[in-house]
């Protein structure tokens, strides 16, 4: 283990043209494992890619899987997703700090209200909230870092 607590197989990288397929499929599932109270049907790879196409992809594989994944769209450097299938190895904030660098100390994103986990992990992260809506009846909430 290294200092961060991840393994040092471990890589953080953009993901490549030839992954992005992996990445909506980690993006559905930890969606439907997750997000419970939205129907299971509403999370879909397609969404995931027509917004991969603006965004910068990256992920953290280790041994040749991708267990993590996030999405920066970089005009507003917004980070429009971050999902891992192994929670509690560090691989969230690893590739959270990596969107940060990428871009350049400030990053903002919208977290559902529901997701209360997420929403602690963000805090701890050194984000607040700045803002609160709600979008086709899902509320959520905007927060900032830098």
């Amino acid at each position: 283990m290294d200092d961060a607590g991840l393994t040092p197989g471990l890589a953080l990288r953009r993901a490549r043209v030839d992954e992005l397929a992996a990445c909506a499929g980690l993006y559905v599932r930890v969606l439907r494992d997750t997000f419970t109270w939205i129907p299971p049907e509403r999370h879909r790879a397609e969404d995931f890619l027509a917004a991969a196409r603006d965004e910068e992809v990256y992920v953290a594989v280790e041994g040749g899987r991708i267990l993590g994944m996030a999405a920066l769209y970089r005009p507003q450097t917004f980070l429009h997703s971050l999902y891992v299938t192994e929670r509690g190895r560090g691989i969230g904030k690893a590739l959270l700090e990596h969107v940060i660098a990428a871009a350049g100390g400030r990053l903002s994103l919208k977290c559902q209200a529901a997701n209360l986990g997420a929403q602690a992990f963000y805090v701890r992260e050194g984000f607040r909230c700045v803002e609160a809506g709600e979008d086709g009846g899902v509320a959520w909430l905007r927060f900032v870092r830098g």
